[in-house]
């Protein structure tokens, strides 16, 4: 990429794709506790995004449980009120790893945009509360976030929708359940009228930690990404709303666990390059 991403700086910040295992070997579930650095972290579980919190919270309880949490709290928020409330807000100021569950990423902004509960899940991260977010809680991090377009045919002059997220990271837009639910055309639609954003497509149990300008890939399944940044011809300028693009020269890459990007330079990282400078996984799968 031509443009580096800009991360904020503070704890650290995990995307997952979506139908992460919660009942057996917990990958993805356990490399985020580990990034808290306590043996017993204080989980904090927002469910806003969920039309079922009630069903979503105690899956979450009961795998944190599992991993050793020290306790796992039920931030419940619901609407605009309970995201100004004392005793939401007292929830994330002792968490230790806040994780903002699947649902509807559009409820999440919603309701917690602009919000004291916001205010200071952005603080608690500048001072080191790891933030972490699955399926719609993975795509409400980027300043800019998808939230709709169909994964058959989006490759159309806005087709994917599009909105403010919460600008954990800015510079890239994520998309998750990638592989499974097929939106490789909607990322490429954003990075045709949007060429400065990298496309973070998350698979299934598939998750990105965003460390300083490194992105890094963990868990059993793929990461795509698409960058535009080097884009050819297009005809996207001369479309009406709905007809079809065209664009050339779109580079994607498919990365696995054990890898990573340099959001700096636009390239890939092998696992012995993340080792050699010191970014080799070192979380414990077992």
């Amino acid at each position: 990429m031509n443009m580096p991403a800009k991360l904020r700086t503070g704890g650290a910040l995990v995307a997952i794709g979506g139908a992460e295992d919660k009942a057996s070997d917990y990958r993805i579930l356990r490399h985020v506790l580990a990034l808290s650095g306590k043996e017993a972290p204080v989980v904090g579980v927002i469910t806003t995004a969920s039309s079922i919190p009630a069903d979503v919270f105690q899956s979450y309880k009961d795998a944190f449980g599992a991993l050793g949490a020290a306790e796992v709290l039920d931030i419940h928020i619901r609407d605009r009120a309970h995201a100004e409330s004392d005793a939401f807000v007292d929830m994330i100021r002792r968490a230790d790893v806040v994780f903002l569950s699947g649902g509807d990423q559009m409820r999440l902004t919603n309701v917690l945009g602009a919000s004291t509960a916001l205010d200071v899940l952005r603080s608690r991260r500048a001072e080191g509360t790891v933030i972490a977010g699955t399926s719609a809680g993975a795509a409400c991090q980027s300043r800019t976030m998808v939230y709709g377009g169909p994964a058959d045919d989006a490759l159309r002059k806005g087709a994917v929708k599009m909105s403010a997220g919460f600008g954990f990271v800015e510079d890239v837009i994520i998309d998750t359940h990638f592989l499974e639910r097929g939106r490789f055309s909607r990322l490429m639609e954003v990075g045709a009228t949007n060429p400065e954003y990298l496309g973070v497509g998350l698979g299934e149990d598939a998750a990105v930690h965003f460390d300083g300008s490194i992105l890094r890939v963990f868990g059993p399944g793929h990461v795509i990404l698409v960058d535009s940044s080097e884009i050819g011809e297009s005809n996207v300028f001369d479309l009406a709303d709905g007809e079809p693009v065209a664009v050339s020269d779109v580079k994607m890459h498919a990365l696995v666990d054990g890898y990573g990007y340099d959001l700096k330079e636009g390239r890939v990282l092998r696992p012995d390059e993340l080792k050699a400078i010191g970014l080799e996984h070192k979380v414990a799968y077992t």
